[in-house]
């Protein structure tokens, strides 16, 4: 019984761990930024370029974390701020499917989800490419980093097909305009 006992308790602190440690990750987004988005919930097109602007800064972010002399743990500084990026991408991708899926007429922000995209992508094979770094400073951040390639390369795919899909729509007026 003793034994059952003391399993169930270390389980429950493992647990509690764990939560603690999810829960100690901030957002991503600062308040101001969040309430740049708050204000354009149903402004497709300024929501969007929200979006991108800070998806660049957060990859912008990265490449400062890479060279900046100051930055004591280079690897987990860079896998932050790589993780902020993922995140913001995410939500810029799950927003486009969002408003898509509302047949809103997004066809020129996409133009610039297109453009942010290939940006994106470069940066990220620059940063994949870079030999700068050493093998344990890679490490700590090598799965987000391919992680953000793979996403961002899918983005590529999934906004250039949504553009053509709206532009086929918009032959058949199928489309709200914003």
């Amino acid at each position: 019984m003793m034994a059952k006992y003391h399993w169930l308790i270390c389980g429950a602190a493992l647990l509690i761990a764990v939560s603690a440690r999810a829960q100690s990750r901030q957002d991503p987004l600062n308040q101001l930024e969040i309430d740049q988005l708050r204000d354009t919930a149903q402004e497709p097109l300024q929501r969007l370029e929200l979006y991108i602007k800070f998806a660049r800064l957060r990859l912008d972010a990265v490449e400062t974390a890479r060279t900046d002399p100051k930055v004591a743990e280079r690897g987990q500084e860079i896998h932050d701020r790589l993780d902020d990026f993922l995140s913001v991408y995410d939500e810029l991708d799950d927003n486009v499917e969002t408003f898509a899926d509302r047949k809103d007429d997004i066809r020129k922000v996409l133009t610039k989800v297109i453009e942010a995209d290939t940006e994106f992508q470069a940066k990220l094979r620059a940063l994949k490419d870079s030999a700068t770094a050493s093998r344990a400073e890679v490490e700590k951040y090598a799965f987000v980093l391919q992680s953000s390639i793979e996403d961002v390369d899918d983005g590529v795919k999934d906004h250039r097909q949504l553009l053509s899909d709206q532009e086929e729509a918009a032959k058949h007026k199928k489309l709200i305009k914003p």
